[in-house]
């Protein structure tokens, strides 16, 4: 009767195939071929390396990404076992972002793309919210290859993610210290956004006043306030925050600085009924550019990460398997509006 290892050795004359593929493609295919069935136990790890003289990580790499195809799964002091007879069992991907808005659906069109037709992705939303949050973290784990997250920035944050495996979890976009090692692809608000404001400082200090609208427990992320704080502080700049912008109340003289596209819109369309030019009468500077921002009001000033590079980066992630833990560069977009 042919063994499991008699399939993994035949595929040495694939001149092609790594060691990795071949152990693989071996196991797949005597389970194509029903030597092993699901549910039976497949050789431990020592075995396999006694059997076929593979190196130890070799073996590890090969049963991981048959773990994450769902075709194996691990359990706990038994060993591994054939979770799934559909060899074609595609890798999973749960997705679990803030919302789809302009940026986001940068991100994830990118990110989709670049995973290719061959990867499965379903995406939920938390919208900022612990408690879904939790409900949708203990609805996903353990029925995916990847996990790929969006946090939310909350005391009980750490404890929840933390009950992923470290190697199926990649963080994205927002950053929340974790214990131990783990794979984050993020950007950053802090640091980034006094840089900025101090770039822009000569053109603000044009104005007679500086409006950061902000409401109290909304998504904003709580660093750019401060930073927001610290700038106007250190310049000297005459500042306010307001929750939110009235209709009607545009003024010359002042820098309106928002993380909402609605306000940009509003303060627009208020501009042309008073007569007010952008970028001369009054100053405006978003956070997060796209490709509306290019062209309305003559070009919108922005600061932003590059989400369609944070697509394809946390996308080569799951592909590669690799440790990663990278900032993505935030970067000042100058137009004619500030």
């Amino acid at each position: 009767m042919i063994t499991i290892f008699e399939k993994i050795q035949e595929l040495e004359e694939v001149p092609s195939f790594s060691k990795h593929e071949q152990f693989v493609q071996g196991i797949i295919n005597a389970i194509d071929e029903r030597i092993i069935s699901k549910g039976e136990a497949l050789p431990s790890i020592n075995v396999l390396i006694k059997e076929l003289g593979f190196a130890r990580e070799t073996v590890m790499k090969g049963y991981r990404e048959l773990i994450s195809r769902g075709i194996v799964e691990s359990k706990n002091r038994l060993g591994y076992f054939v979770a799934n007879d559909d060899t074609e069992q595609t890798l999973k991907v749960a997705l679990l972002m803030y919302l789809i808005d302009s940026f986001q659906e940068q991100f994830y069109r990118n990110f989709r793309n670049e995973l290719g037709p061959n990867v499965h992705i379903d995406v939920f939303f938390h919208h900022g919210n612990i408690t879904m949050f939790e409900t949708m973290l203990n609805m996903i784990k353990g029925k995916y290859g990847v996990y790929v997250i969006s946090p939310i920035p909350h005391p009980k944050t750490k404890h929840l993610l933390d009950m992923l495996p470290s190697n199926k979890f990649i963080m994205f976009d927002r950053y929340e210290p974790l214990k131990g090692e783990f794979n984050y692809i993020t950007q950053e608000f802090e640091q980034s956004t006094y840089r900025i404001l101090a770039e822009l400082a000569d053109t603000i200090k044009k104005f007679d006043e500086m409006i950061f609208f902000h409401v109290p427990g909304s998504l904003d992320p709580v660093e750019i306030i401060k930073s927001f704080k610290k700038f106007t502080k250190d310049f000297k700049v005459n500042a306010r925050i307001l929750n939110e912008y009235e209709p009607g109340s545009v003024e010359k003289g002042k820098v309106y600085f928002t993380l909402n596209n609605s306000e940009i819109w509003k303060i627009l369309k208020d501009c042309e009924a008073k007569q007010l030019q952008p970028g001369k009468d009054i100053g405006i500077l978003s956070h997060n550019d796209e490709v509306v921002k290019e062209i309305i009001g003559g070009g919108i000033t922005t600061y932003s990460a590059d989400f369609s590079l944070m697509g394809i980066k946390v996308a080569q992630a799951v592909l590669k398997k690799e440790k990663v833990q990278e900032t993505i560069p935030t970067v000042l977009i100058r137009r004619k509006s500030l």
